[in-house]
C-alpha cells in the first residue's frame, strides 16, 4: 500500500513538472541587471545583512551521534516513529527546569536549503531557503540553476550571514542567542574593515531579513535584546536594546498576530499530507515552547465552539482548559502514554507521568502569553529602525478553529486571505477584529512599507516580485 502511495506521489510530481514546463513565464525584473554593480559594491557604508529562517528552517544535528533530526530523510535520520527517534527530536519534559536549561545535546546546524528524501530510491531534494539565500548571497550561496535573480556578488562578498538556530525552543531563547550571533559577527567585520580598508573599532549597524517565526525573534530582539521574560507575569520594559544593533528589518511571511494552523498542529501533529515524509505526533510538538508561542492571540476570538453563536473559547493560555479537552500533552491514548513513558523512565506511575506531562504543558502556556504580551505591548520604535513586511494576501489560509465543545475535536472553520499559513491580518498585526470598521490599519507595529505577493507562505522568498523589491530596499534605498 505505501509504495503504491509513492508511486502516485512520483505520479503527481512528474505530471505537476510537466504542466509547468507548458505554462509561460510571467514578465519579470532582470534584477541581476539591476543591481549587478550595487550588488558587487563592499564598501564600510554597506550594512551586512542577516538571514534568519522560521519554525522548520534550520538543519538540526544530535552532537552525539551525529545523527539528523530535521532536515534529511534518508540514511540514518531520527524517525519519528521509532521510539527512541521520538525522544530524540522531542525536547525533554520537565516541569522543574526552566526551558533554557533543558539540554538535549541537539544543535542547528546551518539553514535548510534542501530536504533530502529519497523517493523509490531516488535521492529528491525539495528547495527551501535557496531562493532568499541566493537573493542576498547568503554565507557565500550560490544557484546558477534557478534561474530566478543569478545575482552576482562577486568573490568579495563577506557580509551576509545564516542565522540558524533550535526552532523547537523558546522563543526569547533564541533572541538571546541572535543577541550573541550579532556580536561575533561585529567583531569578524571589524577584523575585516580594519585589514581591507584600515579602519579601527568600524561603527556599523546590521540589516535583518527573516521568514515567517524567525520575524518574531527578530521582533522580540529588536525591543529587548538579551533580556530574559519576566517569571512573575508581568510585562518587561520596551528598551528597544536590539535596535541599537540594526537599521533596517524585512519581515518575510510571519505571523505577528499567530496563527490559527499552529493550534492545529498541537491537535493533529505534522504531516503536510506527503506520503513520503515521516509524520510527526502531535505529543512530539507538543514539547516545543515555540509552537505555543505561534497561537493566536485569545482576544481575537479565533478559536470558537461548535453552537450557533461561535462562542470563543476564551483564554486558550489556561492548562486547565487543555487538560479538559485532552489537547497537546494531556492526550489520553495509548501512543501518548508510550511516549510519556520513554520521555520519563524513571517515573513508574502513569499518573504521574501524565500529571508531570500536563504542568509541563502549562508552563508552555504561560511562557506564550508572556512572550504574546511582550510582543502585543504599544512602543514607538526608536529613530532610524525602519521595519518592512512582505506577506501574502491571495491564497486560501485557515482564520478559524471550532472546538467541539463536548469531545474538545478541532476542526478548520473559516478561511481567509492570506500565504497558506499565516492570515494577511496576522502578518500585518490588524488589531480592527471588534466589529467597528476602520479605514486605517490599528497594529502595534509601526511599519515602514508593506508589500503584498500573490505567493504561498514558502514560495514568497522565491517571487521575483520579492526579490526586486528586497534588493532595492537593502541595497539601493536611501539611508537614514
Amino acid at each position: 500500500m505505501r509504495s503504491q502511495l509513492y508511486i502516485r506521489y512520483l505520479v503527481c510530481v512528474l505530471m505537476c513538472l510537466l504542466v509547468t514546463s507548458c505554462k509561460s513565464t510571467p514578465p519579470h525584473a532582470e534584477v541581476n541587471t539591476i543591481y549587478h554593480r550595487a550588488a558587487q559594491y563592499h564598501e564600510p557604508d554597506r550594512n551586512p545583512i542577516i538571514v534568519i529562517p522560521g519554525i522548520l528552517g534550520s538543519q538540526l544535528v544530535d552532537t552525539e551521534s551525529g545523527r539528523t533530526v530535521w532536515g534529511a530523510f534518508r540514511g540514518s535520520f531520527a524517525n519519528p516513529s521509532r521510539p527512541e527517534d521520538a525522544q530524540l527530536i522531542a525536547l525533554p519534559i520537565d516541569d522543574k527546569t526552566p526551558f533554557a536549561e533543558l539540554d538535549d545535546g541537539v544543535r542547528p546546524d546551518g539553514v535548510l536549503e534542501t530536504l533530502s528524501i529519497r523517493l523509490l530510491g531516488i535521492p529528491i531534494d525539495l528547495r527551501a531557503y535557496v531562493g532568499i539565500l541566493a537573493t542576498l548571497g547568503a554565507g557565500g550561496y550560490r544557484d546558477e540553476s534557478l534561474g530566478l535573480n543569478g545575482i552576482d556578488y562577486g568573490d568579495d562578498h563577506f557580509t551576509c550571514f545564516q542565522f540558524d538556530y533550535d526552532w523547537r525552543r523558546d522563543n526569547v531563547e533564541n533572541a538571546a542567542r541572535l543577541k550573541d550571533f550579532i556580536d561575533d559577527r561585529r567583531a569578524y567585520i571589524q577584523a575585516e574593515y580594519k585589514k581591507r580598508y584600515g579602519i579601527d573599532n568600524a561603527e556599523f549597524k546590521f540589516d535583518i531579513v527573516a521568514h515567517s517565526m524567525g520575524g518574531l525573534v527578530t521582533r522580540y530582539f529588536l525591543r529587548y535584546g538579551d533580556a530574559p521574560l519576566p517569571t512573575d507575569g508581568s510585562e518587561p520594559d520596551v528598551s528597544w536594546a536590539g535596535a541599537r544593533d540594526v537599521e533596517k528589518v524585512v519581515l518575510v511571511g510571519t505571523p505577528n498576530g499567530g496563527a490559527s494552523e499552529s493550534f492545529e498542529l498541537l491537535q493533529t501533529g505534522y504531516t503536510r499530507g506527503n506520503p513520503i515524509l515521516p509524520s510527526y505526533p502531535p505529543y512530539i510538538m507538543a514539547t516545543f515552547p515555540s509552537v505555543y508561542q505561534l497561537l493566536p492571540r485569545p482576544w481575537q476570538n479565533r478559536i470558537v465552539y461548535n453552537d450557533e453563536a461561535a462562542t470563543p473559547v476564551g483564554n486558550f493560555y489556561e492548562g486547565a482548559l487543555w487538560d479538559k479537552f485532552g489537547w497537546g500533552l494531556s492526550a489520553e491514548n495509548k501512543a501518548h502514554h508510550e511516549f510519556l513513558r520513554n520521555a520519563l523512565p524513571d517515573i513508574e506511575s502513569p499518573e504521574e507521568r501524565q500529571q508531570i506531562a500536563q504542568r509541563y504543558q502549562a508552563a508552555e502556556l504561560a511562557r506564550a502569553e508572556s512572550f504574546h504580551r511582550a510582543l502585543d505591548k504599544p512602543a514607538k520604535p526608536p529613530e532610524g529602525l525602519d521595519l518592512y513586511l512582505v506577506a501574502g494576501d491571495s491564497t486560501k489560509t485557515p482564520t478559524q478553529i471550532t472546538v467541539d465543545r463536548a469531545t474538545g475535536e478541532v476542526s478548520i472553520s473559516q478561511y481567509g486571505p492570506g500565504d497558506g499559513s499565516v492570515p494577511r491580518y496576522s502578518a500585518l498585526a490588524d488589531q480592527r477584529i471588534d466589529g467597528n470598521w476602520r479605514p486605517y490599519l490599528i497594529s502595534p507595529i509601526e511599519w515602514s512599507g508593506v508589500t503584498f505577493l500573490p505567493s504561498t507562505h514558502f514560495g514568497l522568498t522565491n517571487d521575483p516580485a520579492f526579490a526586486d523589491n528586497v534588493l532595492y530596499e537593502l541595497l539601493e534605498a536611501p539611508r537614514h
